[in-house]
């Protein structure tokens, strides 16, 4: 099954690198539509591709072709979001309606949780969707929605209910034409293009009931905080295709000798390491192994590692090209995304090794 996925995502990638090598951030969703890179991990595209794993692979392939790491977690997104939240938790009738949309390209999938000023946190969360007959009202406002420019629904967390001082979550599908819904522009970070952001502001929108998605009293720990992990896990994907793109193009600008041929050769092999850490933690998300949180750490920070050792061999006259430089500063970028929640579950780890001890 793995080797036929692997053969199938290759043939697709290569379909999109035929028509999009010459000028890759041109229309570069409609030409990943056009070689069905959409259809990847979605369901009903067929068992081989049905799989958390088949969007990293992905993702990896396009990261160390083109070194465009905005390019690939704008990608990644669309399919991981539609997977995990709406292939996970929607009804029937709204996974029939919106998933062969995701997969030819026709739709995008935006989540809505962070909000300005308060980031993701539940006890600072203030949307709210005030249950009406029919349906509920939404008011509030929402920030870094990643793909949110060019989205065509949202899914957005709002509290619900208040129970014993604790707020209830619910998420709703919200189409980007919605009466009440206004879509505001954020600064554009011109390290993660073509991937963007923006704000979003609820006036008064009214949603019907079957807007919501899935059943359960509390969407925050049932959706919002494991998506957290899922995003995480899938992400070290591109990582890895950025440390492949890096070395390779890398390698032109650093002097030739002995002891550097020594040093390349060393991180080529810790660059496999962390490939193999990779494709490990996403297969555990398909159900392949157990998941360790101590895994996605080790791939962070020894990539972390592996970067600045590849910049410590670079010419320090800067002797090296703009494009380089550049994808270098969205790395830097992409891994402060979540490092709150990433140093949570590294303290975790570390007060698990004393607690085993006592």
């Amino acid at each position: 099954m793995k080797q036929s996925s692997n053969m199938e995502i290759a043939r697709r990638i290569d379909d999109w690198w035929s028509i999009a090598k010459y000028d890759v951030l041109t229309d570069p969703f409609g030409r990943m539509a056009k070689a069905a890179l959409f259809q990847i991990g979605i369901p009903g595209a067929g068992a081989a591709l049905d799989t958390y794993s088949a969007i990293a692979s992905a993702e990896q392939a396009i990261t160390a072709k083109t070194g465009i790491l905005g390019l690939a977690s704008a990608f990644t997104a669309r399919l991981t979001m539609a997977r995990f939240f709406i292939a996970g938790f929607a009804n029937k009738d709204q996974c029939d309606t919106w998933l062969p949309r995701v997969a030819a390209g026709q739709t995008c999938v935006a989540v809505a949780v962070s909000e300005p000023g308060a980031g993701a946190h539940p006890k600072r969360l203030q949307t709210i969707a005030e249950p009406r007959q029919g349906g509920f009202m939404i008011h509030g406002r929402k920030a870094w929605v990643t793909n949110g420019p060019i989205a065509d629904i949202f899914l957005v967390l709002a509290v619900t209910a208040v129970e014993d001082e604790r707020e209830r979550y619910g998420l709703f599908l919200i189409p980007r034409e919605m009466p009440g819904l206004i879509v505001k522009q954020m600064p554009v970070l011109d390290a993660l293009a073509p991937g963007s952001h923006c704000e979003l502001e609820f006036d008064g929108c009214e949603v019907p009931a079957t807007a919501r998605i899935g059943d359960m009293p509390e969407a925050y720990p049932a959706m919002a905080l494991p998506f957290r992990d899922v995003e995480d896990t899938i992400g070290t994907a591109n990582v890895c295709g950025f440390l492949s793109w890096q070395l390779e193009n890398s390698a032109a600008h650093i002097a030739q000798s002995e002891d550097n041929a020594s040093r390349l050769g060393r991180i080529a092999g810790l660059v496999s390491l962390v490939h193999a850490a990779s494709r490990l933690a996403v297969a555990a998300l398909d159900g392949e192994g157990q998941e360790d949180p101590a895994r996605i750490i080790g791939v962070r920070q020894l990539a972390h590692d592996i970067v600045d050792e590849i910049c410590d061999l670079l010419p320090s006259d800067g002797a090296k090209d703009d494009v380089i430089g550049r994808e270098l500063a969205a790395h830097d970028l992409l891994s402060t995304i979540a490092r709150e929640s990433r140093k949570v579950r590294q303290i975790r780890l570390g007060n698990s090794l004393w607690s085993e001890k006592q």
